[in-house]
């Protein structure tokens, strides 16, 4: 097959020469800038600005958008090897990237044509990050459950209400949210909408301290009488719950890379510490018992690579990929959840130490399981997909 190594055909990856040069791109930027940074912005809750500019001038917000808004015309595939690269050494960062593209510049992208040539040139160049406000106090897996209100004012649209747990909040400039526009008819009464920062009536708050994901920001939005612009309709009014939901099967797509990419970290960490830890006349990895670890793990990610992989190119080559996003996040997710876990495991008491990173990666790896959609609703998605 033209443009591809024998090795990357052996793994069963098929990468293109432009994704393998994208990946490794990635991967040599993600060893010499974010690694070295990656324990402290954890330790100090830290947004690192500077890496997010460097990410911008790399180009990677624009990779699977197209040339004609100032994308570089790449997909789905190279987008979440990019985002696989930066999460093997900072879940933080891959996470940060994930947030921005497919939840805060693909839905206007995809949806918004009256306003995609006003917000996602920007939001590829960086002028300002992109957010998405779905969750609510009151609703989180059960999004049709919104409480966000969106009257119609003539002119504009009048918001009230709040969303929390927002990625890349009070770094954003521009915000995707939901708000329901007819009362009482569920989540065909809920539309979706477009909000630029500094309007009137919008107000952010900090998020809490987290388990994880230390380095990525978070926050709560909050809309008093806020007064949106009537023409940010984002799709036909009705069809916000709609929409958000295509936008989730994108976006599990990109975290089933983001937990890939943790557990593929958390994997070459301990694999390395195993061949090295001297005990028992040996080194660790000359123990059954930690061979028998190691395998599993591999194994564990090469089925979640598969499932991931084939879940992006679905989504390229234009097919249903709703299940296989599904499949590949929910694998790929509790995968990282394992493997982390073994990591530590086979690291013993060091592993419980700030002095290796496999303790961050367990605790990043956790909100892999709960974002997009926790663990039960990838598989309540599975369910009614085979049933239908």
């Amino acid at each position: 097959m033209a443009g591809i190594t024998v090795p990357e055909i052996r793994h069963g990856l098929d990468l293109s020469e432009q994704q393998l040069m994208i990946r490794d791109m990635v991967r040599d930027f993600a060893r010499t800038e974010v690694a070295p940074i990656a324990a402290e912005i954890d330790e100090s809750h830290r947004f690192p600005v500077e890496t997010w500019k460097k990410i911008v001038e790399l180009g990677l917000p624009g990779i699977p958008f197209s040339e004609e808004v100032g994308g570089s015309g790449g997909d789905t595939l190279s987008y979440c090897l990019a985002v696989e690269e930066l999460a093997k050494v900072c879940g933080s960062t891959g996470l940060t990237l994930a947030a921005h593209v497919s939840l805060g510049t693909w839905p206007i992208y995809a949806f918004g044509m009256h306003l995609r040539e006003q917000y996602v040139p920007g939001l590829i160049r960086g002028d300002h990050m992109g957010a998405y406000g779905l969750t609510e106090p009151n609703a989180g897996s059960d999004s049709g459950g919104t409480q966000t209100t969106a009257v119609d004012e003539g002119t504009h649209w009048r918001l009230n209400g709040r969303k929390c747990f927002c990625t890349n909040a009070n770094y954003a400039g521009t915000f995707i949210v939901t708000a329901v526009t007819t009362p009482g008819i569920g989540a065909k009464g809920i539309s979706a909408f477009v909000v630029p920062k500094g309007i009137d009536g919008f107000f952010l708050e900090p998020g809490e301290h987290k388990l994880g994901m230390r380095g990525s920001d978070w926050g709560s939005l909050v809309f008093q009488d806020a007064r949106i612009p009537k023409d940010h309709l984002l799709g036909p009014t009705g069809e916000g719950f709609k929409t958000f939901m295509k936008t989730l099967d994108g976006g599990r797509i990109s975290i089933g890379a983001l937990s890939l990419g943790i557990a593929e970290g958390a994997y070459e960490c301990a694999l390395k510490y195993a061949k090295e830890r001297e005990a028992f006349g040996g080194t660790l990895s000359d123990l059954q018992a930690v061979q028998f670890k190691l395998a599993n793990m591999a194994l564990d990610i090469e089925a979640s690579r598969h499932l991931v992989y084939h879940a992006a190119r679905l989504k390229d080559m234009g097919l249903p990929y709703s299940k296989e996003a599904a499949m590949g996040k929910l694998l790929a997710s509790e995968c990282a959840m394992r493997v982390t876990y073994e990591a530590i495991q086979i690291y013993g008491g060091m592993g419980y130490s700030r002095e290796y990173p496999v303790e961050r990666m367990w605790r990043d790896a956790k909100l892999c399981v709960i974002g997009e959609g926790t663990s039960e609703i990838q598989r309540l998605i599975i369910a009614r997909n085979i049933l239908k």
